[in-house]
């Protein structure tokens, strides 16, 4: 039962502090929350005020355009971190098989590749891409690929940076890649080798931000899945525009199964690789 439809239940944020904390999120993150997720948000909510000490929800609402640190902690809470190794795993062979040998037919050996996983979460993603590329693609050694992490949620690209994961995050790894790529076993977690921690960069970002976005620089390709779901079209128009803007001409773009870029810009061109269907800025 959800608490908040409980006529017993005390709601710890008023209408307007739900609609201001909703506001002040969707301002930050383009993320959209209302009555219909108050159980999911005042959860969260309440941890932040408690650790922060504020006495009631309008102090700590006050205090949270004054404090970036627990800004950023609060945006932390309502992240979604739900990933795994090689998950949608078509769009990572395409990257090997298709994209990257169309990319760098008419390139120098030895030029840049850049490769940006936003959001990247805990960092299976461009971990993901990195193995595959070492494990499928025959040239990868003939090129100076490089691969971006970035996530708005800090505490994520902490966890990412330190590459330590659990069973269900490795579940899909075969034995042998877990064992080439990760030190062994340790108190039901295994850490990635050095050599492939240093393959990838990480930091925070924040694509509804234009100056965030921009300081990443261009790429040749993107992943960006299953993070435009929680936009409503103002926001996904505005992370389309930073999308396009942040692709090389010819870039591919790759978003979730269940993602479209055909109703939100028309200036991505469907691409079909085998099963894997991405996007290219024309």
């Amino acid at each position: 039962m959800n608490p908040s439809a409980d006529p017993g239940h005390t709601p710890l944020l008023s209408e307007a502090e739900l609609q201001q904390l909703s506001r002040l999120i969707y301002a930050r993150t383009g993320m959209t929350f209302g009555e219909a997720k108050r159980y999911y948000i005042e959860r969260r909510f309440a941890v932040r005020m408690a650790r922060s000490g504020a006495p009631n929800a309008a102090t700590y609402l006050a205090k949270l355009p004054l404090d970036g640190a627990e800004m950023q902690a609060l945006i932390n809470a309502f992240t979604i971190n739900e990933t795994y190794f090689y998950r949608e795993d078509v769009q990572i062979a395409a990257l090997a098989r298709d994209m990257l040998p169309e990319l760098v037919a008419d390139r120098t050996p030895g030029s840049l590749v850049r490769i940006w996983s936003m959001p990247c979460s805990t960092g299976e993603e461009p971990y993901s891409i990195a193995i595959w590329l070492l494990e499928n693609w025959p040239m990868v050694d003939a090129w100076h690929i490089e691969i971006v992490g970035s996530d708005i949620d800090s505490a994520a690209i902490d966890q990412a940076r330190r590459g330590i994961y659990g069973e269900r995050a490795l579940q899909r790894l075969p034995t042998d890649v877990r064992e080439r790529y990760f030190l062994p076993e340790r108190n039901l977690e295994r850490e990635i080798i050095d050599d492939l921690k240093e393959s990838v960069q990480f930091g925070v970002a924040n694509l509804i931000e234009t100056r965030s976005s921009r300081a990443q620089g261009k790429f040749d390709v993107i992943f960006c899945r299953n993070l435009l779901i929680y936009f409503d079209d103002d926001a996904r128009q505005l992370a389309a525009a930073h999308l396009y803007d942040c692709l090389n001409p010819g870039g591919f773009l790759c978003l979730g199964h269940t993602e479209s870029m055909n109703r939100i810009s028309d200036r991505f061109e469907l691409v079909r690789f085998g099963d894997a269907m991405v996007y290219r800025r024309r």
